[in-house]
């Protein structure tokens, strides 16, 4: 495992989900599905060896739990530094004593056909492009989240150059973000009342990210669903009803179930995409124009 903190960000330049988890294990303990758990002390212990050098780091234990693979622990820790926040993710071998960092990929002769047909079931956020597509583009993205805004230039332009394809935003709020989830709420009301007025809003408040406090959302938020034709106050009005909060949490349950764990993430016929804005374009378009020769 790398010790340097730059060379993990390299890695994570997306927004870490920070999952109101509890992270209470004792050490040696074991899972109810029998899986070595490390202790916060532990995990804790391990931080200050690995990064105590950079007085400017902090970190938080977000969840210590079984990973999805088995006989894995897997232990988020949030990295907080003066550039912004990150998410760490270890799994911890059952010896307790060897930890990797990275990203569990499914396998197999078909290896994203669960979440491409977990995705075409469950995606019910606002869409662009042909419903009868041979390609179906899904972000989860988070609107307080920076690297959604700094990835949207390349998302549009991959939109622009495959017009064939069909476009699927789902709302993915991080707990991290104060008030990530708010916007969720208004984006999902503007996509009610309008899918074209929805595009609209998403770019203008990544635009006007920086302006947005926890305090002034509602605010800030009501303005822009004005600015794009609809009636700010009734969108206020929806944000705040169970039924907009359990299609965010549907929404939300959905990158779940395909394994998100940050933002933006793009699915690509079921293919998991991070990092969005390092990959260069025409290596997300050869992604998408693969994706279609091989048919669903």
């Amino acid at each position: 495992m790398r010790s340097s903190i730059n060379a993990i960000l390299i890695l994570l330049f997306t927004c870490g989900v920070a999952a109101a988890q509890s992270a209470d294990a004792k050490a040696g303990d074991k899972s109810a599905a029998g899986v070595y758990l490390p202790s916060e002390a532990t995990v804790n212990s391990f931080m200050q060896q690995t990064f105590g050098y950079q007085p400017n780091l902090t970190w938080k234990i977000s969840s210590i739990k079984p990973a999805p693979v088995p006989g894995l622990a897997q232990v988020d820790v949030v990295l907080a530094s003066p550039q912004g926040q990150q998410i760490s993710r270890l799994y911890v071998t059952a010896d307790g004593e060897h930890a990797v960092i990275g990203d569990i990929i499914p396998f197999g002769a078909k290896p994203y056909d669960p979440a491409r047909k977990t995705l075409e079931k469950g995606i019910t956020g606002p869409a662009r492009g042909p419903k009868d597509a041979p390609v179906t583009i899904v972000e989860f993205g988070d609107l307080q989240c920076p690297a959604c805004k700094a990835a949207q230039p390349a998302i549009e332009g991959l939109i622009a150059a495959e017009p064939n394809a069909r476009f699927v935003f789902q709302n993915f709020p991080l707990e991290m973000h104060n008030w990530a989830a708010k916007g969720a709420a208004y984006a999902d009301c503007v996509a009610q009342a309008s899918s074209d007025a929805f595009w609209k809003f998403i770019a203008k408040t990544y635009e006007t990210q920086a302006d947005i406090t926890a305090e002034n959302a509602d605010e800030k938020l009501t303005v822009i669903a004005d600015g794009v034709g609809l009636k700010g106050a009734d969108i206020a009005g929806c944000a705040t009803t169970p039924v907009t909060k359990a299609h965010v949490d549907a929404s939300i349950a959905l990158g779940h179930s395909v394994n998100v764990t940050g933002t933006p993430t793009l699915f690509i016929n079921g293919r998991s995409i991070g990092n969005v804005s390092q990959v260069p374009a025409e290596s997300l378009k050869g992604l998408v124009d693969f994706a279609a020769k091989q048919g669903k």
